[in-house]
């Protein structure tokens, strides 16, 4: 499924017949996570305290998490093997623990979705030229 230097999901725990709301770009996610090292190091964690809040599509976080989180429902959990091209690189992330050239894990619930702004789309057929007027 993913090349080898992509997002594992290892285990999908949902059943999408019972999907509760789906998101888009715009939309910000709650996301509950549990992180940790390839060796069991725990190096963070909101389960239990507040989720973390972002908008995927904008830098907010990690390639892994972007490419992972797709097209996740409203509760789904799913576990990721990252490595760490889509991580923290082979800079890591000193103030949680993170070496350099780590892969890490993540378990991941998508608690909430806050809808976004509407998107206009355009029909680029049905633009006209203004640059005769």
């Amino acid at each position: 499924m993913p090349s080898s230097a992509g997002v594992a999901i290892i285990v999908s725990l949902f059943a999408a017949a019972f999907a509760k709301k789906t998101w888009k770009d715009v939309d910000t996610l709650q996301v509950g996570v549990k992180g940790w090292l390839t060796d069991g190091t725990e190096f963070g964690s909101s389960i239990g305290a507040e989720p973390l809040k972002f908008q995927l599509g904008e830098g907010d976080v990690i390639e892994g998490w972007e490419q992972g989180l797709l097209n996740m429902c409203v509760d789904e959990k799913r576990r990721l093997k990252i490595p760490a091209a889509l991580g923290y690189r082979d800079i890591g992330y000193k103030d949680l623990g993170i070496p350099a050239g780590a892969s890490l894990y993540f378990d991941t619930e998508l608690v909430s979705v806050e809808e976004g702004p509407e998107v206009l789309h355009i029909n680029q057929d049905s633009l006209v030229d203004l640059s005769e007027f």
